[in-house]
């Protein structure tokens, strides 16, 4: 959400963001925000004018009482209930007016970094830098659950059963495989210094709309039936609201915390729920980071973060690319976002395996998280990053790794989290 003082002073800086974003039709909110905003000013002005003269008036009343002076007495408390009914209702429609300027103010994008390049959609993101060579074996590479189903790795059929398209059951060795690459990512950012948490996995409304727009709430967010709960769709979601209304001390900064968590999407409006694959499901786990800093200093951990996710892959000698989204890919919060694709020897390109975000103050304005500075409180910036996710992880690693005997390589670093083989056959 915007500062609203931007949006009075330097209006055609928010409409031309807009039109950057391909949005035109979120162009009227600026001019209604500044109508709006102007009456609920005057209104607030009046008000206070209101109150002093109720006070001053009520004042007269103890002293005409002291006069004996009751008929005068009881005329100025008619005067002085008279402005409190003025008064209750210049409230109500204050309230109104802070309403209707803030549901105006969720939808308006924010500003995007000067750097990100102009597009329509993700057809015109722009390629950054590739890492590896991307290879492709002279043997055929079998779709990701057929590889899966060799060891007995996973049972798709079951879970349609019980929970239809978008579920799977992982067994044996390919299970193991998805706990130990999350046990690896989560030792790979403790050790780059950040805190380990693990994160309720439900939040409120008031968090949910904090960290997201609306329109990625309900293509997202499965709602708990009669509780004001969610199920969250990444433990970003989580890990940012942890910091609701705080204000964090300067010398505190950054916050740099890595997650666990499941996570439920519904997928509205995706391409569709595939019923033998694993890259777009309903539930997954997913290790996360999370920086909450200074405005001065998120830039500098934008790219230290996915630059994170690249060395990731590559210690698991997977290729990769780095992808910065154009300005009509990203989402209405976010200033900056790159995607990291991991190279598919099948498919014979990249496929998104994480994104990270620079978000600028946008979800703090929200949920009101502020530094304390030296000279006041300001709105801390937030960044969010995929470590890693291991369904579409898995399809990277199982494709990657695919030897010419069937057999599937682990590399190094993964071996201690799978008893020590170097190898699934």
């Amino acid at each position: 959400m915007l500062d609203i003082k931007l949006i009075r002073t330097n209006p055609e800086l928010v409409k031309e963001n807009i039109r950057k974003k391909f949005q035109e039709e979120k162009l009227p909110l600026v001019d209604e925000v500044i109508e709006l905003d102007a009456q609920f000013r005057a209104s607030k002005g009046r008000g206070d004018e209101l109150r002093q003269q109720r006070n001053t008036i009520s004042k007269e009343i103890g002293k005409l009482m002291g006069q004996g002076k009751k008929d005068e007495a009881e005329e100025t408390k008619k005067r002085v209930a008279a402005i409190a009914g003025e008064l209750e209702e210049m409230e109500r429609r204050e309230s109104e007016m802070a309403e209707e300027i803030r549901k105006r103010m969720l939808v308006i994008p924010n500003i995007i970094d000067e750097s990100v390049p102009i597009g329509r959609d993700d057809s015109e993101n722009v390629e950054v830098t590739k890492y590896g060579k991307p290879v492709v074996p002279e043997w055929e590479v079998p779709y990701h659950t057929d590889i899966m189903e060799r060891f007995q790795g996973i049972d798709l059929d079951s879970a349609r059963k019980t929970s239809g398209n978008g579920f799977y059951y992982l067994m044996g060795d390919i299970a193991r495989l998805h706990s130990g690459i999350l046990s690896y990512a989560r030792d790979f950012m403790i050790e780059k210094g950040f805190t380990y948490c693990v994160p309720p996995f439900m939040i409120r409304s008031d968090v949910v709309t904090g960290v997201m727009s609306f329109a990625e709430m309900e293509n997202m967010m499965y709602k708990i039936e009669g509780e004001d709960l969610y199920l969250i769709g990444t433990s970003e979601h989580s890990m940012i609201g942890k910091f609701i209304d705080t204000i964090l001390p300067e010398e505190q900064m950054p916050q740099t915390l890595t997650s666990y968590s499941p996570c439920f999407r519904k997928e509205v409006g995706a391409h569709g729920i595939e019923e033998r694959g694993v890259y777009r499901i309903h539930q997954f786990e997913k290790q996360e980071m999370i920086v909450v800093c200074k405005p001065e200093d998120s830039m500098d951990w934008f790219h230290k973060l996915y630059s994170y996710t690249v060395e990731l892959f590559r210690s698991m000698e997977i290729p990769v690319r780095t992808l910065e989204c154009c300005s009509g890919d990203l989402a209405d919060l976010k200033v900056k976002s790159i995607d990291v694709e991991a190279w598919s020897p099948r498919q014979k390109k990249y496929f998104e395996v994480g994104s990270c975000s620079n978000l600028g103050d946008a979800q703090a304005r929200r949920l009101g998280i502020r530094i304390k500075g030296k000279e006041g409180n300001y709105f801390a910036h937030t960044l969010n990053n995929t470590v890693v996710a291991p369904p579409r992880m898995l399809i990277a690693f199982l494709e990657n790794n695919l030897q010419s005997d069937g057999s599937i390589r682990i590399p190094e670093p993964l071996r201690m989290y799978m008893g020590g083989k170097d190898a699934i056959r």
